[in-house]
């Protein structure tokens, strides 16, 4: 799903990353996790197409970053959705518009539209602010809401920045829950974190470790999760 080999990437006249090789299998879940600076949102940028790195190579659900323009954009949006830190909600519409423009935009039918919003705004417990404008909403209430429209594409990987910054403990925990279930039906997960406690509400997903843009970790761990049962089988 993610195939990264020694990529690097210039921001703001800052090598923001650093020589980052990772390998994501398709339906792994994944935690990057590291202080405030260490390139996890960069990271993010790049996996989305956002940002194009400077060197090294880059293929995410089969699209090649490094070549990719702007006509190629939508390819990729049609394979990976993201949640932003900053929410990026549309404050004049209501919460059931602010999900379904994510369907209409793929021209998916009204009926199936309808169907897909109500049960995943049921599963994040926004029933009760359906038709409320975004811009009446709380700060938890609208990080919902961008969780909401990602997972209501079916999308082949989520790319989630800091998802739970603005949710109490029980919604916190709540959503991890729903990664997860995302994730059994095969759906790639990769989260940045830096909260422990959501980390050990998903032990079973990889953890990968940036500081000042470098993946800390050994060799090994920076393997897809096949890959590093091989190696240990070899060892």
């Amino acid at each position: 799903m993610v195939h990264l080999d020694h990529v690097t990437c210039i921001l703001g006249g800052t090598q923001a990353l650093n020589d980052v090789s990772l390998h994501v299998d398709r339906g792994e879940f994944v935690f990057l996790t590291g202080p405030s600076g260490a390139g996890k949102t960069t990271l993010l940028r790049v996996l989305y197409g956002d940002l194009k790195p400077k060197g090294g190579s880059a293929v995410v659900a089969g699209v090649d970053l490094m070549r990719l323009r702007s006509s190629g954009l939508p390819e990729l949006r049609r394979k990976v959705a993201v949640v932003f830190q900053d929410f990026k909600v549309l404050p004049e519409r209501t919460v059931f518009e602010n999900i379904s423009i994510a369907l209409e935009v793929r021209g998916v039918p009204s009926a199936s539209i309808d169907r897909r919003v109500r049960a995943v705004i049921r599963a994040l417990d926004l029933e009760e602010r359906s038709y409320a404008l975004c811009r009446e909403l709380s700060g938890g209430e609208q990080q919902r809401v961008a969780i909401a429209r990602s997972m209501v594409v079916n999308p082949e990987l989520i790319l989630a920045d800091e998802p739970t910054g603005n949710l109490d403990a029980d919604l916190s925990r709540h959503l991890i829950d729903l990664f997860k279930q995302f994730n059994t039906y095969g759906t790639t997960i990769i989260m940045a974190t830096h909260n422990r406690e959501v980390l050990s509400w998903a032990p079973e997903a990889r953890q990968v470790h940036l500081v000042r843009g470098q993946i800390s970790l050994p060799t090994a761990e920076i393997l897809s999760g096949a890959e590093c049962v091989a190696a240990r089988r070899g060892a």
